[in-house]
């Protein structure tokens, strides 16, 4: 069942990154879909699972976008199993801590991402750290908030229901 879910949320993550891309417009983009599905599931399942799902959105990635296949793989890989650790050995429930393992998560992707297109003599930005920094924030938001919705979602139905009834009794007595 969790397999199942890894990739459910790959290729969720993949055509919500691409419809918004195509709507939107590459330059205009700054969250990555991708490794925000990278990182909640690695958060969720934990380390093995967010290194498969860092590997099939990364290798989705570098499918659709071209390049070198297996660069944002690799990135992704080592991005989601790393935040697999830290949400295995640190208590990462609330809002702040979740915030910063998102912004950690894409920085430490950024750094691989970067360093290796550098050692395989790949154009890079000049200065990627503000987009990076970008990048980060605007990840670990949509992730937070990602992780609000995925919570308040199982019990809504029931509590809905239960006003629902409630309701009707009130108008009925």
């Amino acid at each position: 069942m969790t397999a199942l879910r890894v990739v459910a949320a790959a290729v969720l993550a993949l055509v919500l990154q691409g419809l918004l891309t195509r709507l939107l417009g590459a330059p205009s983009m700054r969250v990555d879909f991708g490794l925000v599905a990278v990182i909640w599931i690695a958060l969720r399942f934990g380390r093995v699972p967010g290194l498969l799902g860092g590997t099939l959105v990364g290798l989705g990635q570098d499918a659709l976008g071209g390049g070198i296949l297996g660069l944002a793989g690799l990135a992704k890989s080592v991005a989601g199993f790393a935040t697999g650790i830290v949400g295995t050995q640190f208590i990462v429930t609330q809002t702040v801590p979740r915030f910063m393992v998102f912004l950690g998560a894409t920085l430490l992707h950024a750094l691989v991402f970067v360093g290796l297109s550098m050692l395989l003599g790949l154009k890079t930005p000049p200065q990627p750290y503000l987009d990076v920094a970008v990048q980060g924030v605007s990840n670990a938001a949509i992730g937070v908030l990602v992780f609000k919705v995925a919570e308040f979602t199982p019990g809504a139905r029931v509590r809905w229901r239960a006003l629902r009834e409630r309701r009707q009794k009130r108008r009925y007595h």
